[in-house]
């Protein structure tokens, strides 16, 4: 059911009311009680997808996924960058530690 927004000309007040398409729009103000009350177009709602089938970026312009895309594999390459590096180091500290125990 949607909401309606009405205004009532007389004494300015307006209000939101929950209520079916089939309804006829309300004339009586809820606060100086004339009938002089009117619906008035109201900004709508936003549509939102709820349950598990919807994502955010279902609907994200093609820039934005290309965008996206290049940000993923610079961030992919930079993390294989700082493995293989702390691969390295600890390869390396343990041949130290090996060469030490051979040492003594």
């Amino acid at each position: 059911m949607p909401t309606y927004d009405y205004e009532c000309p007389k004494c300015q007040h307006t209000w939101e009311l929950f209520q079916p398409i089939t309804a006829k729009p309300v004339r009586k103000c809820p606060k100086c009680g004339k009938q002089s009350a009117r619906r008035v177009i109201g900004p709508g709602a936003a549509i939102l997808f709820k349950g598990s089938g919807f994502y955010l970026t279902d609907y994200r312009s093609d820039s934005y996924k290309k965008a996206a895309e290049a940000d993923k594999k610079s961030s992919d390459t930079s993390s294989k960058e700082s493995s293989s590096s702390k691969s390295e180091s600890s390869a390396k500290s343990e041949t130290k530690s090996s060469k030490k125990s051979k040492d003594t």
